[in-house]
């Protein structure tokens, strides 16, 4: 049996025993993300130690990644092969993992135009609650048809069960890219953006930003020579430097923006409502990414049904993304499930994980 072989036995026989025992797992891969979600429980399962690329093929578009794989080195791995993830994931700080990257279904600054990281998810290969090895998908876009249990993984904060190996789309790195500036308020951002998104426009990015009694809204172009010029010409704005681009977008991606500086111990929200929607009335200013469809707010957890009520009237939702020192715990961190979607959460919790031992409450408090 070869070594990463046995680094898969391992984690089955160690999720064997805890159902046997009924012992609750924290499933954690760099820890980059324990801010996420509700308070992991349980005894530490890591898969750090289960990792590795174990197939790619530049010229078919697609990588299969063990769990534990750090995200930078899978990401160093495709830029040499001029090729990356196009939903940028975050990775928020040193160490995160393809399997986290998966589980918490977080994407960057291009989710609007490129996908969501269950968009890219081909197949999948999980151990369940009962210990048994699974897989789901395959290798190629053909594969997936019906439900896909592959996909559903991505997002379920290993609610469902440990992804042990995830088989993932990519793509060539854009031929050209651009990032455009404007100062305007944050209605003529969004007014702009629903205008633009109409048009035959490389749009590939967009994040709006209060600045004194204004704004500025950053825009990135990506695609063909051609178009992305063109697309400039057309748009005008302040062309921005490509060192200083790459800086804002990587600190966008990551959170480490001026804006998500000055939290100041208050909690971070995020709001997920369609790019249609007006400026919501939600003080102080949020910062908008994805053309709109994502709206970032500092706010204290006193605010949390107004926040939810406010994203719901917008056709949307809120998430308490990350917890501010007044927060409370009695704040669930994702917004009430209706009860329709609440009985589907659970039957599936029960047939992917009988025992519930896989990162209990982490994904809604009750199961």
């Amino acid at each position: 049996m070869s070594a990463m072989d046995s680094g898969l036995e391992s984690l089955i026989a160690r999720v064997r025993l805890a159902a046997e025992a009924g012992t609750p797992l924290r499933i954690r891969g760099g820890g980059s993300k324990d801010f996420y979600g509700e308070a992991p429980q349980g005894e530490l399962l890591s898969t750090l130690a289960f990792a590795g690329i174990t197939n790619y093929e530049p010229s078919e578009l697609v990588v299969t990644v063990r769990a534990g794989t750090p995200l930078a080195e899978l990401e160093a791995a495709l830029a040499a092969q001029g090729q990356c993830l196009p939903f940028e994931p975050p990775h928020f700080a040193g160490g995160a993992t393809v399997g986290g990257m998966v589980a918490a279904g977080l994407a960057g600054p291009a989710r609007a135009s490129a996908g969501s990281v269950r968009d890219f998810v081909l197949g999948l290969s999980m151990i369940n609650g009962r210990g048994e090895c699974l897989s789901f998908g395959g290798q190629v876009m053909k594969n997936v048809a019906g439900y896909d249990l592959s996909r559903l993984m991505a997002g379920a904060l290993g609610t469902l069960g440990l992804i042990s190996e995830v088989s993932l789309k990519v793509l060539p790195v854009a031929p050209a890219e651009a990032t455009l500036r404007f100062t305007m308020t944050q209605a003529q951002a969004l007014q702009a953006l629903n205008e633009w998104g109409g048009r035959p426009l490389p749009l590939n990015a967009s994040c709006w930003m209060q600045d004194g009694e204004g704004g500025t809204l950053w825009l990135r172009l990506r695609g063909a020579v051609a178009a992305v010029e063109a697309a400039g010409r057309t748009l005008g704005g302040e062309r921005v430097r490509e060192d200083e681009a790459a800086a804002h977008w990587l600190a966008c991606r990551d959170q480490r923006l001026p804006w998500f500086a000055a939290r100041a111990g208050r909690a971070l929200w995020r709001l997920s409502v369609p790019q249609t929607a007006p400026v919501l009335e939600l003080p102080p200013a949020p910062l908008v990414e994805w053309h709109g469809a994502q709206r970032w707010l500092l706010a204290g957890a006193g605010e949390a049904l107004r926040i939810r009520e406010v994203a719901q009237r917008a056709g949307g939702h809120a998430t308490l993304f990350a917890a501010g020192g007044e927060s409370g715990a009695a704040v669930p961190r994702f917004a009430p499930l209706a009860p329709p979607l609440d009985r589907i959460h659970r039957e599936l919790k029960r047939q992917f994980d009988p025992a519930g031992i896989f990162n209990p409450g982490r994904l809604y408090a009750a199961f």
